[in-house]
């Protein structure tokens, strides 16, 4: 072998590897440009966006009215007559018993008019006796024939005048008695202290305010109902209410509910009332409540009367003072609409506007707002 022939062996040795390498680089490149090529393509398919429709609650069968718990029995203790307050023996949110003491009131000076009431009574009552006994010894001299029938009927004057002025006296002792009752307040009923009105030193008056009493076992729910509700309502219906302050904010079914006859002349309304059952615990004067009624009925806002819409809650965006959701047209166009929120049921929202009914909104809004973003349709 000469020299030329071993030059060429041994270039050809060395540029083996290169080569090889070359050949593993160009098909990786190849490969790049080939899922690049398909990223882009802007035809290609995306993983469909899960979407819930606008329900209207027409069609769900029920509308929802707001209203408002109030007791049954709601009592505001006022004092009956005048004096500084001496002592609260209850705060709010005591448990009270029927007939317990709750605020005092100073009844010196009533305690004293009481005292002498009460010796008036008893001079009036000997008095009584002195001429009870006299009379009997009048009938006994007229019937032995030593006085005359004049004489005998002043006696029984005079005992009939004693016996009346102690019936006055008792009467006005006993009204001086109940008088000094009345600087004691005590519960009319069993229930809770709502408020205390006044404090320590505080000079009452009649009719003066002291403290709210209400009996938690008496609840009801209120709630104001246009005419054209009220005039399809029955006792029948399927009502139900909601409390959504209480823990789960359950519907529970009235034991009662009727419909007060007056409208209001301001508004229109009348007053349904729904009786809570005894069994729901946790309810208070003034919480918020909602009355489900049957037929969805209402004021008309356009394609329903009464038509409240409602959209899943995780479908709703809320970006800084932005509230909207991510509709889906047929043709899986996205497009991000702004919207006006209502009230929260469940897990669903309530829409004033913004959106139609048998309308489709996206359940995930990142990924509605990837796919808007990208151009593309889902």
């Amino acid at each position: 072998m000469n020299f030329v022939q071993s030059i060429t062996a041994w270039f050809a040795t060395v540029r083996e590897p290169f080569t090889a390498l070359g050949r593993a680089l160009h098909l990786a490149a190849l490969g790049l440009a080939v899922a690049s090529t398909h990223a882009a393509a802007p035809g290609a398919a995306a993983p469909p966006l899960a979407t819930a429709p606008v329900v209207s609650s027409s069609a769900a069968g029920s509308a929802g009215w707001d209203g408002v718990v109030q007791a049954v029995r709601q009592t505001t203790v006022s004092a009956q007559v005048s004096g500084a307050v001496v002592a609260l023996d209850v705060r709010a949110g005591d448990t009270v018993k029927a007939g317990q003491v709750l605020a005092r009131l100073d009844a010196r000076a009533a305690e004293q008019t009481a005292a002498a009431g009460a010796a008036q009574a008893q001079a009036a009552r000997a008095a009584q006796d002195e001429a009870t006994k006299e009379f009997a010894r009048q009938q006994q001299l007229y019937e032995q024939r030593y006085i005359s029938r004049a004489a005998l009927d002043r006696a029984e004057a005079q005992f009939k005048s004693a016996q009346a002025q102690a019936g006055a006296q008792l009467a006005s002792a006993g009204a001086a008695r109940t008088q000094s009752g009345f600087y004691v307040v005590k519960a009319p009923y069993a229930g809770v202290v709502a408020d205390v009105a006044v404090v320590l030193g505080d000079m009452a008056m009649p009719g003066t305010p002291l403290l709210t009493l209400y009996d938690p076992l008496a609840m009801r729910i209120s709630v104001a109902v246009p005419q054209t509700v009220a005039t399809r309502w029955s006792p029948d219906s399927a009502v139900q209410v909601e409390l959504p302050g209480l823990p789960g904010g359950h519907r529970v079914t009235p034991s009662k509910a009727r419909l007060l006859p007056a409208a209001d002349p301001a508004t229109h309304t009348l007053e349904l009332q729904l009786d809570l059952p005894a069994s729901v615990a946790g309810v208070r004067p003034g919480m918020f409540a909602r009355a489900w009624l049957p037929g969805g009925a209402g004021t008309d806002t356009g394609a329903a009367a009464g038509a409240r819409l409602y959209v899943p809650a995780r479908a709703v965006v809320a970006r800084s003072e932005l509230t909207a959701v991510y509709v889906v047209a047929a043709d899986g166009r996205v497009s991000l609409r702004q919207v006006r929120r209502g009230a929260a049921v469940g897990e669903q929202v309530e829409v004033l506007a913004g959106v139609s009914a048998g309308e489709r909104v996206a359940l995930d809004p990142q990924a509605a707002a990837r796919a808007t973003t990208q151009g593309r349709t889902p």
